[in-house]
């Protein structure tokens, strides 16, 4: 019985189950009736005909993860590149094995469909991260979240006014305040005083402003924070679409809310905060995040966007989707800071609200920006004078309201040099609204003017939200400039064109 053909089946069994139980070839001979000589050949043998991966080195789960990050790091290399750079990290596989894994790990090839906007190189290269969920954070624009208030007063200005508060309460965006004498409470409330040593605003005293829900979607789908209002609702209407898509609020889709009174040079901490949720997202969903932005939240995006390196937003950043940017700024400023706006609410008197607008370092930022508007364009005209981009300084002396140009001054080389962003940008803009370019005053300023309309979406010019297009040769990564025909500033958010844009970047097909 020495040779392995002459042992039984039982014989066979029963030296694989001692075999698998750890036993010595010595024993395993005794008590399966054979010699210790067949026992070795049949154990051997069972063992050169197990299955193998076919080459020298097997590839390891290091391997993988290695191939994995190659991938994400630069998702616009072709199968070529990416094998030789697997390759050149220690890995024995073939290009064949190279493009297998990975489709194993989910990765698929998708050319993006616009190329006239692609460089030579993006034209020949997949976008291998399209197989991967996609998170999406949004950043919302000017009054776009809802905003919370805490009161330990040393005075009020109308004996109905609050003057302590035992919890916070809703400052924006709650209607109840907002009507005839309590409305003077909330404008106290809600101002900022500008302190020309500093540069810098605060709240007045006793009152303490902070910023609900960072992370969450509901401070910024609606802002009402009771949702009685449906007309107050904002990016409700994109984040329930992606949740009918089996996107889950505050996880998959997570709102960036901030004090949108103030510009980014008063906001530091919260793009830090931004920066750590953008790579939490990321490194959960194994893939970059897509930023949504709104309105002035494109200027706050592309701040933000410009302040990081560029292997940062490689490794982070899939695109980025901006809805109706502001770039150049919005003529609508001006008539905030001359007479007020009452943002389409009745009951209000614009010349009211006016005191707290005007404190708003965000609503100086965002007037006509000198690198777009012409020179000789007239924003502004009373009876005896206009004014143009240049003429700011005078704008604000005769308004009365020097602090106004301060805050110009301190604003307007954040993004003024409108550098790209360095990421794939997503630009869809409203068109065909008579939207305001200049105001007629007969009784500067203390009358509501004649509206001077241009294009655009009824709030930003069509001049300043379509600069995207001069980062087309700018910069490697695409941009794609989405027109939207009748589509007004805030209803796009609504529309089944830009949420079907939303869906099928986030859903390629």
């Amino acid at each position: 019985m020495g040779k392995t053909a002459d042992l039984t089946v039982v014989q066979n069994t029963n030296i694989d189950t001692l075999h698998k139980e750890g036993k010595t070839q010595k024993v395993i001979a005794k008590e399966a009736g054979s010699s210790q000589s067949s026992v070795s050949k049949h154990i051997n043998r069972e063992a050169k005909g197990r299955k193998r991966c076919g080459r020298k080195k097997c590839i390891s789960n290091r391997d993988n993860r290695t191939l994995e990050r190659i991938v994400k790091q630069n998702p616009f290399k072709n199968v070529g590149e990416i094998h030789k750079e697997w390759t050149a990290a220690g890995v024995s596989a073939s290009r064949t094995t190279t493009y297998r894994r990975m489709q194993d790990m989910g990765f698929s090839c998708h050319i993006t469909s616009v190329k006239p906007l692609l460089n030579n190189r993006q034209r020949q290269n997949c976008d291998w991260l399209t197989g991967l969920k996609l998170l999406f954070s949004i950043v919302p624009g000017d009054l776009g979240n809802q905003l919370e208030a805490k009161l330990d007063k040393p005075s009020v200005v109308h004996f109905i006014c609050f003057k302590k508060t035992k919890d916070y309460f809703s400052l924006w965006m709650n209607v109840e305040p907002l009507v005839p004498v309590v409305i003077d409470c909330w404008i106290d409330n809600m101002r900022l005083v500008y302190n020309r040593t500093s540069h810098l605003t605060e709240a007045p005293p006793g009152v303490d402003v902070r910023v609900p829900g960072f992370g969450q979607t509901y401070t910024v789908e609606y802002l009402d924070p009771y949702k009685e209002c449906m007309w107050m609702s904002y990016f409700f209407t994109i984040v329930q679409a992606m949740v009918e898509k089996g996107y889950i609020r505050n996880d998959d889709v997570r709102g960036a809310p901030y004090d949108w009174r103030k510009a980014p040079n008063e906001n530091k901490e919260y793009f830090l905060r931004l920066k750590q949720m953008i790579e939490e997202m990321a490194n959960k969903a194994g893939g970059p995040v897509v930023l949504i932005a709104h309105s002035m939240g494109n200027m706050y995006t592309l701040y933000f966007l410009q302040n990081q390196p560029q292997a940062w937003k490689d490794r982070y950043i899939k695109a980025f989707v901006s809805l109706g940017p502001p770039w150049a700024g919005v003529a609508k400023t001006l008539k905030i800071m001359a007479t007020g706006d009452n943002n389409c609410i009745p009951w209000i008197r614009p010349l009211k609200i006016r005191a707290a607008q005007r404190t708003a370092v965000s609503t100086a930022w965002l007037l006509p920006f000198a690198h777009t508007w012409p020179k000789d364009m007239v924003l502004v005209s009373t009876s005896n004078t206009s004014y143009t981009v240049q003429d700011y300084q005078r704008f604000f002396k005769d308004i009365d309201y020097e602090d106004g140009w301060a805050m110009r001054q301190d604003t307007e080389p954040l993004v003024n040099a409108l550098n790209p962003p360095g990421v794939p940008v997503h630009c869809l803009y409203g068109s065909g609204i008579p939207t305001p370019q200049g105001y007629n005053y007969t009784n500067f300023s203390d009358t509501n003017p004649t509206i001077i309309n241009g294009d655009g979406d009824g709030t930003v010019n069509l001049l300043s939200a379509t600069l995207c297009k001069h980062w087309v040769n700018k910069q490697k990564q695409p941009v794609q400039m989405i027109e939207l025909p009748g589509n007004k500033h805030i209803k796009m958010l609504y529309n089944e064109t830009t949420v079907n844009y939303i869906i099928n970047l986030l859903f390629p097909p």
